[in-house]
């Protein structure tokens, strides 16, 4: 296979501009493991753990999450704090296993600048000027010059300390908004000194870091990671953003990593809805202007890249030297190892959800991966068969995520596995998110599935409804992942059959059967599938998903990425889709960093977002609304009910009135506040536990 992907597998050295020809990192290939902060710094066993199997995955080299370089810069408790001892010896056995493994590591230097949180150390944030930050709702301290100079000098001592620990490179971090990205922009630097006052001056903190690092950086390669695109109203221009990568060249860096966009941008930038790697072109756009220089620079391009396929391409296509990816080595660690074999499908795609990850990373949870949950907890859950002293026989009810998950850790702990599903295809309620536009990795998700249990020997009965406890008599262990039903809601008139009358649906059958819905669509209930099937009406046809009309959503998201989600949703929606909730926000469960986007999302695509709503009545052309004590006639030809669900515990009862012994996972155990992330985790912990009790 060594003639595939012949542009990534080309070796590069990483060397600064400071440096002679003969020094540098020289790496087999071009795909980095970008840096996530882990919310696990604390314990030396797990990151170990964590790094060591990506480094045998094919990882060449890892960046870590951010180390801050002082506790006033530090993005909460748990970072790593790079200049202070006791920090510092938590990485020293996680490094030498990483060279064990034949890979290299190299530490991202952090400041979080107005970033930071006052309630992390106590300490009031610093920043070049006092501009409240609606991300950290702190308005920070502006930096005196002796914070300025103090700051230089702790990035300074944190390359020293890289060097000493023995790590291979340097990344310095300038984008997503972060303290030198606040010294380069206009909206968070507002001095009129050396720091500040013209766009030359905004750059001068992030070149004196710079050269302050390479100084002491006993000749590790340095990478600047800078922004190309703030996304933010009146922040630095295009042009801005290139001169500063170009400074950052020339200064010595020896590569130059493009981010992304702000916390407090309302562009999206990582969630699914955003195309694969849209963002490339900013990368090839900082690329140009750095050859335009006559610099060789070597250029990194991130975001929404999932798979190593679109990686060879943007190489292949000039847009840039190398590719970081990051949330793909959390689903798959494997990555980069499987895809070089030429067995890509078998690799288990990122679906860009961030719920386990980003949005834990903003906190002090443990971060880890929907898809993957065994990502963070690779010492609990290892990948070595049970040695019990007989193959266990699991029986799995069901094929949503919870099952799947099951079913897989089960089979690769060493136990027989039979999967059992009443459709005819693998997914559960996977298969409808996958119809959301933006949301086709998650079809990834359920094809990877498919293959590898097939790999691990997994029995799988599809269209096999288990309606009797008696057929799972000689199981070893039998785990239930029979999901969730829809729940019914009491409307007066709701279980109307006259046909002049809208159409009454619940959420599955909507989704399994858009030619059924009419033109004019009133949603009942406004949480995370009530919101999914909104975004799918208002762009599905009744023709359904075929590529052509997946195609023609990448390309309106395309749009409305490019636009901020807001010049429209082109062309215009065949449907006119009203979604209602009567407490809480539209989108209320859905995670942190991606309600705000998907709910942006539908409303620019035209769609009605009503709350505070009493459900009066059903009538003859619509539903009968109350809002704020104003009724109001919601005109409607199909009515839908995504209001939730309850449990689908039928087998479960059946098993118990047996005295039938089983463990019931997913939507099946609970629906009040389930989400994928704990579906996967339950499979995860239930698979493991059936193959090795």
């Amino acid at each position: 296979m060594a003639d595939r992907y012949p542009a990534l597998r080309t070796p590069i050295i990483l060397r600064n501009r400071t440096e002679s020809a003969a020094a540098g990192l020289e790496l087999p290939h071009r795909l980095l493991m970008g840096s996530m902060h882990l919310n696990r710094e604390h314990s030396s066993a797990q990151l170990t753990a964590f790094y060591t199997a990506r480094a045998r995955g094919g990882a060449a080299l890892m960046i870590t999450g951010g180390a801050a370089v002082s506790r006033e810069g530090a993005g909460n408790a748990g970072y790593f704090l790079i200049n202070e001892p006791e920090h510092q010896e938590r990485w020293l056995p996680v490094i030498d296993a990483v060279h064990a493994a034949g890979a290299r590591i190299g530490v991202q230097l952090f400041h979080a600048g107005r970033y930071a949180f006052e309630d992390s150390f106590g300490l009031t944030p610093v920043a070049p000027s006092a501009v409240y930050s609606r991300f950290s709702r702190t308005t920070p301290r502006a930096m005196t010059e002796g914070d300025i100079q103090r700051t230089i000098a702790d990035f300074a001592a944190g390359a020293r300390a890289a060097a000493a620990l023995g790590f291979d490179a340097i990344e310095v971090m300038g984008s997503e908004g972060y303290l030198i990205n606040q010294f380069a922009s206009p909206v968070t630097n507002q001095r009129d000194d050396a720091w500040g006052g013209d766009a030359a001056r905004r750059r001068a903190f992030g070149v004196a870091v710079m050269r302050a690092v390479l100084d002491e950086s006993h000749g590790l390669p340095v990478i600047a990671r800078t922004s190309g695109a703030d996304l933010i109203p009146g922040s630095s221009s295009d042009e801005e953003a290139d001169e500063l990568a170009v400074e950052l060249a020339s200064a010595g860096a020896a590569a130059v990593n493009v981010g992304i966009g702000w916390h407090e941008s309302r562009v999206p930038t990582v969630q699914s809805m955003v195309p694969h790697a849209v963002w490339a072109r900013v990368a090839a756009r900082v690329r140009t202007a750095l050859r335009t220089t006559g610099l060789d620079t070597p250029v990194i391009a991130s975001n929404r890249i999932n798979a190593v396929d679109q990686a060879e391409r943007l190489i292949t296509d000039g847009a840039c030297d190398l590719v970081s990816m990051s949330r793909p080595f959390l689903a798959d660690p494997t990555i980069v190892a499987t895809s070089f074999a030429g067995d890509a499908s078998s690799v288990n795609p990122c679906i860009g959800c961030n719920e386990a990850c980003i949005d834990r990373s903003f906190g002090r949870e443990p971060i880890s991966c929907t898809v993957n949950p065994r990502a963070g907890r690779e010492i609990e859950f290892p990948i070595e068969p049970t040695l019990a002293p007989h193959r266990r026989t699991v029986a799995v009810v069901g094929s949503g995520p919870a099952g799947l998950e099951a079913a897989r850790a089960a089979a690769t702990a060493g136990a027989d596995v039979t999967l059992f599903e009443a459709d005819e295809q693998l997914g559960g309620q996977f298969l409808m998110a996958g119809r959301v536009p933006g949301k086709e990795d998650f079809l990834g998700t359920v094809a990877y599935f498919e293959q590898e249990l097939r790999r691990l020997g997994v029995q799988v009965a599809l269209g096999h409804r288990v309606s009797e406890a008696a057929e799972l008599e000689g199981f070893d262990q039998i785990i239930i992942a029979t999901g969730v039903l829809p729940r019914q809601v009491a409307i007066p008139g709701i279980e109307q059959t006259d046909p002049s009358g809208p159409n009454i649906l619940d959420y599955a059958h909507a989704f399994a059967h858009p030619e059924e819905v009419g033109p004019r669509v009133a949603i009942v209930g406004a949480g995370g599938i009530g919101v999914d099937l909104a975004h799918f009406l208002v762009t599905a046809s009744e023709a359904g998903s075929d590529s052509a009309e997946i195609q023609a959503r990448n390309e309106r998201h395309r749009f409305l990425v490019e636009h901020g989600l807001a010049a429209g949703f082109p062309p215009a929606s065949a449907r006119a889709v009203t979604i209602m909730r009567r407490n809480g926000p539209i989108g209320a469960g859905m995670g942190l960093t991606t309600r705000w986007a998907a709910v942006q999302a539908i409303r620019a695509a035209g769609v009605e977002t009503l709350t505070g709503v009493d459900y009066r009545r059903m009538e003859s052309s619509g539903l009968r609304v109350g809002i704020d004590g104003v009724e109001r006639l919601v005109e409607a030809d199909t009515v839908v009910v995504a209001a939730g669900q309850v449990p689908h515990t039928i087998l479960s009862a059946e098993l118990s009135n047996f005295g039938i012994s089983h463990t019931v996972v997913g939507g099946a155990r609970d629906a009040a506040d389930l989400n994928a992330v704990i579906a996967f985790e339950q499979g995860l912990r239930a698979g493991d536990a059936a193959a090795r009790s």
